[in-house]
């Protein structure tokens, strides 16, 4: 593709960066700079911003909140943004809103769902967890075991989730339920849209090793939802499941980049206040990164080609997802590495970021905040579909080799 903006893309980035210059306020660094107290703040107010120029969700037909924009003008938002260090989702459940199960609805929802559903979650009255793992169903999708069945003109929903981004903040879950047998696999699922606020759902937080509580495990007891809430199909959920994850792993892929170069950037200015920006196993090692980050920005353009193009995600997300989580591993290792020492007595602020490179205006000499981006990078290789399951899906899906062998365990 031509990597250079077309007359109307080129119009509509430079209203983005007027906008940008007119709204962040005088001195503006990014929000990395700001500390947690003045960041909680300044947030309600960037995204009120955000919705008023119809920013919050440019892609999005207008009847439902967007302003009809195609995919192409909301990846040059999502990347003026992430230049300026302002955040592309200012609530914590908006990522599951406008990445996961807004775009899923619009493509999957029936044009009442659309209707209650997206003006909503705009707005921030529906505010979204996902339900996908299980203590027993992590990156085995087809394994859960929380129960719907029909009764009536509702669902009954029994069992738990585990591992909801921001779900102490949600009042609402998309979750995989089985609604046929377990012998069905996939055959079995079904996507249930549940109320969070209602008897029978209790939502239990969950403390990191980060030491926060950015995740938390749901339980259902005879909750209840309509039966208007099955997106797709009862039995079809493995599907529209998928769909999700491919939405997931391709939007906002260039900003992504672009959040890594300039995390790079910082790594760069860490190294040399340490001094081992002379040493020659750290340039290489940097070096390598640089060569990552390029790869990332690639793959994020042709994601976002075929996304233009009108071309629903396919397995081909399997590439970007093993490549940005083991990156991640990597270039936090090698951060800790230029730390040293500082490492064992945090200084500085804290990591603003648990899902990605901190925004700009974080201190590249903080020890604690690249501490909280190592701890927050571990489990990157599991979550969204463990590394191990992208080579598969990759393997198989993408390359056409052989599929693995199953093995089947008899019961003992």
């Amino acid at each position: 593709m031509d990597l250079n903006d077309s007359a109307e893309a080129a119009e509509f980035r430079a209203e983005v960066r007027d906008f940008l210059a007119e709204v962040l306020p005088a001195g503006w660094q990014g929000v990395g700079a700001l500390g947690e107290t003045e960041r909680a703040e300044w947030l309600p107010t960037w995204r009120s911003a955000l919705l008023d120029r119809g920013l919050l969700v440019p892609s999005w037909p207008k009847e439902y909140g967007g302003s009809g924009r195609g995919l192409v003008e909301e990846s040059i938002l999502a990347e003026e943004l992430a230049r300026v260090g302002a955040p592309r989702f200012p609530l914590p459940t908006d990522p599951s809103g406008f990445v996961l199960i807004g775009p899923t609805i619009l493509h999957w929802g029936t044009p009442e769902q659309k209707d209650f559903f997206l003006r909503r979650t705009v707005s921030g009255e529906i505010r979204w967890a996902q339900g996908y793992s299980e203590p027993e169903a992590g990156s085995d999708l087809f394994n859960v075991r929380t129960r719907a069945v029909l009764d009536g003109d509702e669902f009954v929903v029994n069992g738990q989730k585990i591992w909801q981004t921001a779900g102490i903040h949600a009042n609402w879950i998309f979750a995989i339920v089985r609604t046929g047998t377990r012998e069905e696999r996939a055959k079995g699922l079904s996507f249930l849209l549940v109320d969070i606020d209602q008897p029978g759902v209790e939502v239990r937080g969950i403390r990191s090793m980060a030491d926060d509580t950015e995740l938390s495990e749901v339980y259902f007891t005879d909750a209840r939802t309509p039966a208007t809430n099955v997106v797709g199909e009862v039995g079809k959920g493995a599907m529209v499941a998928l769909t999700l994850l491919g939405y997931e792993r391709g939007a906002g892929g260039v900003a992504a980049a672009l959040e890594a170069r300039l995390e790079l950037e910082r790594l760069v200015e860490l190294a040399r206040s340490t001094g081992k920006h002379t040493d020659s196993a750290i340039r290489r090692r940097i070096a390598a990164c640089w060569s990552t980050v390029h790869a990332l920005r690639c793959l994020a353009l042709r994601t976002l080609t075929t996304g233009a193009a009108g071309d629903p995600p396919g397995p081909e997300s399997s590439i970007t997802k093993l490549v940005m989580s083991e990156y991640r591993k990597r270039v936090t290792e090698l951060a800790l590495d230029v730390v040293g020492g500082a490492a064992l007595t945090l200084t500085g602020a804290p990591s603003a970021a648990s899902l990605g490179p901190q925004p700009r205006g974080a201190d590249p000499l903080s020890s604690a905040g690249w501490v909280g981006d190592f701890l927050h990078a571990r489990p990157g290789t599991v979550y969204g579909g463990s590394s191990e399951i992208q080579r598969n899906t990759i393997g198989e899906q993408v390359l056409r080799l052989p599929r693995e062998p199953r093995v089947t365990i008899a019961p003992a």
